[in-house]
């Protein structure tokens, strides 16, 4: 059996977990997620807790398996605890402010650039003194945060020669010598 796909998911206390089907709905106090579940995956839930079980051991099933016990996991833990990314502009000039659903970046271009954030996510942009600006996004939702994320960081990516972009917090961006380095 797969690894992940053998352990059982436990409910934290506030969470309920309703099975129809072939979808899975997962309520809590941070909001409340559906996920489809392919017909051959069964789940059911025991003694507060998840299981996902498999009918073969054919290869789609077994990453099937995996798959999906992951994506209920996300879900109870998105629906319990939320799920909270950093993202750090380094560089000159650069500046981020939100309101609302819009996040406004300045990013060297010669224009703005606005972004329309879906009302899953949540965004705050922090600015201090001496500090690189940070946007701080927080949703329910794992897939839906991690693509917003993507999207951010595509409009100006970590590049290795001085490291200006935007970044994760914590993030180590390889850096290359310029060409003075290699130059005898």
């Amino acid at each position: 059996m797969s690894r992940i796909g053998k352990a059982p998911i436990e409910i934290p206390a506030g969470v309920t977990v309703k099975i129809d089907g072939n979808k899975v709905t997962v309520k809590g106090p941070k909001g409340e997620l559906t996920q489809e579940i392919h017909s051959d995956i069964n789940v059911k839930v025991e003694d507060n807790h998840i299981i996902v079980t498999r009918p073969t051991d054919d290869r789609e099933h077994r990453a099937q398996h995996g798959l999906y016990r992951a994506l209920i996991h996300n879900m109870v833990v998105g629906v319990s605890t939320g799920y909270r990314k950093e993202m750090e502009l380094v560089g000159v000039g650069y500046r981020a402010t939100s309101q609302g659903q819009v996040l406004e970046l300045a990013l060297g271009f010669s224009h703005a650039i606005f972004i329309k954030l879906p009302p899953e996510v949540k965004v705050e942009a922090k600015t201090e003194r001496n500090k690189n600006p940070l946007i701080i996004l927080e949703s329910d939702n794992k897939q839906l945060l991690g693509q917003v994320c993507a999207k951010i960081r595509s409009l100006r990516k970590p590049e290795p020669y001085k490291g200006k972009g935007i970044k994760f917090v914590g993030e180590i961006i390889r850096r290359k010598s310029g060409k003075s380095a290699g130059a005898k």
